[in-house]
């Protein structure tokens, strides 16, 4: 069966009461309605942004598939509230979900249906599909599963102010030596060059993601693992020196104020042209225009090096499709994941939610926002994140977010190494209790 077409284009808007029945089906998991002909499928949509996308695209699917009605669920905390369904064992029959480290743990639990042999999945970018499986899969058959399919990436790099550049002769930097020089050139006229967020901590994982991405060793983080606690010939502390080194660099270009602003006063700021520069990636770009539609945006990736040819895009699935590995109603199912993947549907969400779409033959995204970032992911010079090689219970950002207020890299390194000797050696105490 082929993905669907559909000569139309989404309307984006949320139809009359479908807010209202999502809080009261959460619970609710493959039923069916009280027309025996009718099939309900519980869809656990876990991003709030997007719920009128979403609830749009279940209406058009609801009026080619008369005999399947969906029925969205969107709550406050999807991540504890996934985990609750599980426990309960109500998995919903479809799911988006971030496809991040806690979505790797799901896989290779094997909360989720295996999807290779559907057809859809030869619609998909095969670079971007690789994010997922790096992150985890079931191997109950004995062979690698593909368990969820990337609907939207997002890009990881650098937004800039195109009138600030112009105003001060600056050209989109291209190598490490450049964006320095740019941010010199900035603070000699007055201007900051970065508006930064330390009042959150998250907010120091993007520069941690792409200066590390581009600098770490080829195979770290799986030398990192197979090297147990001791981290005797890799570790932090000895091949991200320089990595860490660099963010440091970078953030202290940053305003007076930085330590004390969130990422909302972050996405105001950089609206109203109070910073030359922002370390946030194609996700900040919605709430960037909510505060101001107009708002000039352009993009780069980060030049970690001073080879222009290193230059790649950190690049995550924000949103991955799975199934149910036990629904009841897996054709369905199916029928709902082929038609979130046609390539209307997807453009659609797309343009709506400045994002990437995951199809292998996509048009280009032509938000000009993202211009500077699209080649890269076109053309599959990519990679993923490393923060979502780190264990959750590692208190990453809290370690990134003290490293670039006191600007002290080594106690930073020295720490993330004990964080991770800990797990490894609590992991390897499991594994011999067994």
């Amino acid at each position: 069966m082929h993905a669907p077409t559909h000569p139309r284009r989404p309307r984006w808007r949320v139809p009359v009461g479908a807010l209202a029945v999502a809080a009261l089906a959460l619970s609710m998991s493959g039923c069916s309605s009280a027309q025996s002909d009718v099939v309900t499928l519980d869809f656990f949509q876990f991003k709030p942004e997007a719920v009128q996308d979403f609830a749009d695209i279940v209406e058009g699917f609801e009026a080619e598939n008369p005999g399947i009605r969906v029925i969205q669920n969107s709550v406050p905390d999807p991540d504890t509230a996934i985990r609750t369904l599980l426990v309960k064992n109500k998995v919903p029959d479809v799911l988006t979900l971030n496809v991040n480290g806690n979505y790797g743990e799901l896989a290779r639990a094997c909360i989720f249906a295996d999807l290779d042999a559907e057809p859809v999945v030869d619609t998909v970018n095969p670079a971007v599909q690789q994010i997922v499986q790096d992150l985890g899969t079931c191997a109950a058959s004995g062979e690698d599963e593909i368990n969820a399919l990337p609907f939207a990436s997002n890009a990881s790099g650098i937004l800039y102010n195109p009138d600030i550049f112009a105003a001060n002769g600056v050209e989109v930097p291209t190598t490490w030596t450049e964006l320095i020089a740019a941010a010199d050139t900035f603070t000699a006229n007055g201007v900051d060059p970065f508006y930064c967020t330390m009042k959150d901590a998250w907010t120091a994982g993007p520069a941690f993601v792409n200066l590390g991405g581009t600098l770490a060793p080829d195979g770290f983080f799986d030398d990192l693992r197979a090297e147990g606690s001791n981290l005797d010939s890799v570790s932090f502390s000895k091949d991200f020196d320089e990595a860490m080194q660099k963010e440091v660099e970078l953030f202290s270009y940053c305003q007076e104020n930085f330590a004390s602003r969130d990422y909302n006063a972050g996405n105001k700021a950089f609206a109203e042209g109070a910073s030359a520069m922002y370390l946030q990636g194609s996700y900040a770009i919605p709430a960037i225009r909510a505060n101001n539609a107009d708002a000039p945006i352009g993009s780069f990736p980060y030049p970690v090096t001073d080879d222009a040819d290193d230059r790649v895009v950190v690049s995550g699935v924000d949103v991955g499709i799975m199934v149910g590995r036990d629904t009841p109603h897996p054709v369905e199912a199916q029928k709902f994941v082929d038609y979130l993947m046609s390539p209307d549907v997807v453009e659609g969400y797309t343009a709506a939610q400045s994002t990437f779409s995951p199809l292998e033959n996509a048009a280009p995204n032509s938000d000009p926002a993202l211009a500077g970032l699209e080649p890269y992911f076109t053309d599959g010079t990519i990679i993923g994140f490393i923060d979502h090689q780190i264990p959750a219970s590692i208190p990453l950002v809290n370690l990134l977010q003290s490293m670039v207020i006191t600007g002290d890299s080594e106690t930073f390194l020295r720490s993330l190494d004990s964080e991770w000797s800990k797990v490894a050696a609590r992991t390897a105490t499991q594994r011999q209790g067994k």
